[in-house]
């Protein structure tokens, strides 16, 4: 009885080959991914191009690299190969570069003394407005009204001196012609007056000099401006030049600025120089008003750069600036694309 049972249990020799339709299709599908991956991994015209996204409006890619700025990424108006030529650019309003730099006045003014001497009156502060000649400081003028009374004094007393020498010449040459007198007579008293007359004209300058001192006494704005800076107050002493180390005299009284004639001064990385170039369009942003938009151009392109920082430094000139951008501050601009077509 066990071994009837035993038999059948056993499986029978035919159950245990396996169809050949199913090792077919399962040979099939492999090759069939092979020749997927062969199709898909075999290199095509065109594959080194790289076609950037089209998220942002931005930069170009050149050269299989792709060249990005602060805000803008990625444009199909900028697709480009890896030849290295920039595409055809339309007033799309895109930038090519986006950097970050300070609003600078274009010219900061320090107004210094001509002579050394002691501030009697400021009469601006820090933040006021001034214009061209506008009285902004005086200095004491206590020793030059002294010497201008001297001068004057000693040229008429020069002036006097020539009266005289005038009188002795028409009396000399009337008792010459009498021949009462001889003509050396004459000839000696023509001399006096030659050397009063260059007196008087010596005096005449050292009158014109004093005045000159004191006209530089009063400190006069030479711009329509602000007052970026008060360097002194009354009382101190100020000279023209430096005497060296910290406790010596203050060499200026005021800084201005013109708050018409601002810039933008940005360090350029190297990378990015071949997109920049003179009276290139610039859109100008401060950053503490980000929704302004200034119009700008660039205007100087320094001509050495900074080797440890691998920058050039790049000044955008502002146009039409307002009370909005201040000067220290912060401001994005974008370098426009010129018109290629």
């Amino acid at each position: 009885m066990k071994k009837d049972h035993i038999q059948q249990l056993k499986i029978p020799a035919s159950a245990k080959k396996r169809p050949k339709s199913t090792v077919t299709m399962i040979y099939g599908g492999i090759v069939l991914l092979l020749a997927i991956a062969v199709w898909f991994a075999w290199p095509r015209e065109g594959d080194d191009q790289r076609i950037l996204d089209t998220t942002y409006p931005g930069n170009i890619a050149t050269t299989g690299a792709v060249s990005t700025s602060s805000s803008n990424v990625h444009s199909p108006e900028f697709t480009s190969a890896r030849t290295g030529e920039f595409p055809s650019v339309k007033a799309s309003g895109h930038s090519l570069l986006t950097v970050s730099g300070y609003i600078v006045n274009r010219e900061r003014i320090e107004l210094s003394p001509r002579f050394m001497g002691v501030v009697r009156d400021i009469r601006v502060k820090k933040g006021d407005s001034v214009t061209k000649d506008q009285v902004v400081a005086v200095l004491d003028d206590v020793e030059y009204l002294a010497q201008l009374k001297q001068a004057k004094g000693a040229l008429e007393v020069a002036q006097v001196q020539v009266k005289q020498a005038q009188l002795d010449v028409d009396r000399a040459r009337r008792l010459v012609a009498e021949r009462v007198e001889m003509k050396a007579t004459l000839e000696d008293a023509e001399l006096r007056l030659a050397a009063g007359q260059a007196d008087v004209k010596r005096l005449e300058g050292q009158v014109e000099l004093v005045q000159t001192y004191l006209d530089w006494t009063i400190i006069r704005s030479p711009i329509n401006g602000v007052v970026l800076e008060k360097l002194v107050d009354p009382n101190e002493l100020v000279t023209p030049q430096s005497f060296g180390g910290t406790r010596g005299p203050s060499t200026a009284l005021i800084s201005l600025g013109d708050p018409e004639d601002l810039q933008v001064e940005i360090e350029l990385n190297e990378s990015d120089l071949s997109k920049i170039y003179l009276n290139q369009a610039c859109r100008i942003s401060p950053e503490a008003y980000l929704d302004r938009v200034y119009q700008g151009y660039v205007v100087e392109i320094a001509p050495e750069a900074n080797r440890q920082k691998g920058t050039l430094q790049i000044k955008v000139q502002i146009e039409n600036p307002d009370k909005y951008l201040t000067p220290e501050l912060s401001a994005k601009v974008d370098f426009m694309p010129g018109n290629t077509e």
